[in-house]
């Protein structure tokens, strides 16, 4: 939603501070801010725009210090404005703030009356005047950001300074993510690990309703009770050059191309292909727990729900497993029949989606054995489930996500064999070469990157097309989904998923010789239908992409183009059918200017509402 990041120690902050900022811009670009402790007084500099603006603004307006605050923000209240960026200030108080505070006008209303005034459209600001005025009573900072913090209704995570306990440097969290890192002689807050990397590796990882006290004596953990906490430091094993762009032009396409890589690393040390044994044993839960699932809700939002799409498929075919799955923020809100003969598998990248931790929270209570499906260790999500499947993609930067989807998809085909396996539902030798299949993955996406070139002069044909439709059968049809996403997303370009035996029924009155339509053309047992499917597209003048097996001869008679990717197993076909339509997305974005990276109105990781 938001970045933040705090530091104290001996060098100057404002460095530190601008090149942890330069890692969290993905959680939003549309202002920046710092805030440092200079000679016992506190100094705020802030920026409409890119944290770019903000350099320009430091340059000639300079900071000297070494102790401070910085924030990127994607506006919920408020409008992007200089006012409303942060760092908010209140008397001798700065905050930056992660979160939706939900009861944010009637403190504000009972601030007012107080005679406090508001400068901004935040409720971020509200946090700031709620902990200075209880400082003001004579408390220490450490007391009144608990006290405030006890009042506060929703999602935050802060990170505060106080003039009056210049030594001092207070965060807290509730619903969003906070990470402490450990160096030598110096602390930091952090909304995310690679904010940090480049300081330190050593990490402490906040609970809900937890705060921390960072300053010269070192650090101090507590809840907000106020009983002090010890947990053991977490060991970040990511190198920081893997959130550089290394080479590429942008991290999307950086991304793209890691995933031969980000796939054999979540396959890596859980298979043996001789035995045909799947090893999951970091799930953690006890086998007669699994043994009596009768049935699984997988819960998600965004690509990773398409991902779960897929895995539903995954699930009933290997494992005979009735699945539903769900739209995080939906399932909530329903009255999900979740009891303890229930699995929910909550897949997240951040691990800190605000509705899929509310789900996982509501299974919870109903009964149900939660498992997280998960990018990052130590994450709320990761935390807060009875067992984890890692993957292993590594940072992933660009805010459409690419290696984290193959990745998922990668986690899901090993939980269907998992629970194939134990089901009894596959055969030890079925199970062989469903794994000969996977390990195979990492080639076969190898061989679609080749195709780049391809795709490029493809979007190079279409990029002007104002509406795309993508159209799918069976396991593809939610990579016909995720493929209309990522356009979305990345050049605003709007586009349509859709099931392709669902054409007729709506779709098919907007074909025409402007509609690039998009086809997964795989072979498998609608093959014959989706062939069908395209001459119906083409009797109403639409032009077809197809996505079809390599060794199709008979498929370029009827397409307007054809995209080969390599044949496989049905059920691994989105894998590799999802490269060549993240490509087309991305040269479509570069071809009509758009930020890649970094698109309008959307942040990485949704941790509010």
């Amino acid at each position: 939603m938001c970045g933040i990041i705090g530091y104290t120690g001996a060098e100057s902050a404002v460095p530190i501070l601008i090149e942890g900022l330069k890692k969290l811009e993905y959680r939003g670009y549309d202002s920046s801010g710092v805030a440092v402790l200079q000679n016992g007084k506190l100094s705020v500099r802030r920026a409409v725009g890119k944290l770019q603006n903000l350099e320009t603004v430091l340059k000639t307006d300079t900071l000297t210090g070494t102790m401070g605050v910085g924030h990127v923000r994607w506006a919920t209240h408020g409008r992007p404005s200089e006012e409303n960026a942060h760092p908010h200030r209140a008397g001798s108080v700065v905050v930056v703030h992660n979160g939706i505070i939900e009861n944010y006008a009637s403190l504000k209303t009972e601030l007012a009356a107080q005679g406090r005034t508001f400068l901004s459209e935040t409720d971020t600001e509200v946090i700031a005047h709620l902990i200075d005025s209880i400082a003001s009573t004579g408390k220490g900072l450490e007391e009144s950001v608990r006290d405030a913090a006890r009042r506060l209704e929703g999602a935050y995570a802060i990170a505060v300074i106080d003039e009056r306990t210049p030594d001092v440097l207070v965060g807290a969290r509730k619903g969003s993510p906070l990470v402490v890192g450990l160096g030598q002689g110096e602390f930091f807050l952090a909304s995310d690990i690679p904010a940090i990397l480049h300081r330190t590796r050593d990490v402490l990882f906040l609970n809900d309703d937890e705060m921390v006290v960072l300053s010269a004596e070192g650090v101090k953990l507590a809840n907000l009770k106020g009983q002090e906490l010890t947990r053991e430091t977490t060991r970040v094993l990511w190198n920081p050059v893997m959130a550089e762009k290394g080479g590429y032009r942008h991290f999307m396409l950086k991304e793209i191309h890691e995933q031969p890589r980000a796939i054999m690393d979540t396959i890596r040390g859980r298979i043996s292909q001789d035995t045909g044994v799947i090893h999951l044993e970091e799930l953690g839960i006890a086998p007669e727990t699994l043994a009596k699932i009768k049935k699984i809700f997988i819960v998600a939002c965004g690509t990773s729900w398409h991902a779960g799409l897929v895995g539903k498929y995954l699930i009933e075919e290997l494992a005979s497993l009735p699945t539903e799955v769900d739209i995080a923020s939906e399932f909530r809100y329903r009255k999900p029949l979740v009891n303890g003969d229930t699995l929910l598998v909550a897949i997240t990248q951040s691990g800190e989606t605000a509705d899929t931790l509310a789900a996982m929270r509501e299974a919870k209570t109903r009964g149900a054995t939660v498992v997280a499906i998960c990018n990052v260790v130590g994450s709320t999500a990761s935390r807060e489930a009875d067992g984890v499947v890692y993957t292993h993609a590594g940072p992933e930067i660009g805010v459409a996500s690419t290696k984290a989807f193959t990745a998922q998809l990668t986690a899901l085909y090993l939980l269907a064999l998992f629970f194939g396996s134990m089901r009894k539902t596959l055969t030890t030798d079925g199970i062989k070469k469903l794994l000969a299949d996977l390990v195979h993955i990492p080639t076969l996406v190898e061989k679609c990157l080749e195709h780049d070139g391809l795709v490029e002069s493809i979007a190079r044909k279409y990029f002007k097309a104002s509406d795309f439709l993508y159209l799918g059968r069976g396991p593809n049809y939610p990579v016909a989904l995720e493929g209309a996403l990522k356009l979305k997303e990345i050049s605003y370009i709007h586009a349509e998923g859709y099931p392709a035996g669902e054409m007729k029924h709506g779709p098919i009155a907007l074909i025409d010789e402007n509609m690039p339509v998009v086809v997964l053309a795989g072979k498998n047992n609608v093959y014959e239908k989706i062939l069908a499917n395209i001459q119906e597209v083409k009797a109403r003048s639409g032009m077809v992409i197809a996505l079809a097996d390599d060794n199709d001869n008979d498929i370029g008679r009827l397409a307007d183009h054809v995209i080969p990717v390599p044949g496989t197993n049905p059920l691994l076909m989105p894998i590799v059918m999802s490269i060549p339509l993240q490509l087309l997305a991305y040269h479509i974005a570069v071809l009509l200017g758009a930020d890649v990276d970094q698109p309008r109105n959307l942040a990485k990781s949704v941790t509010v509402e």
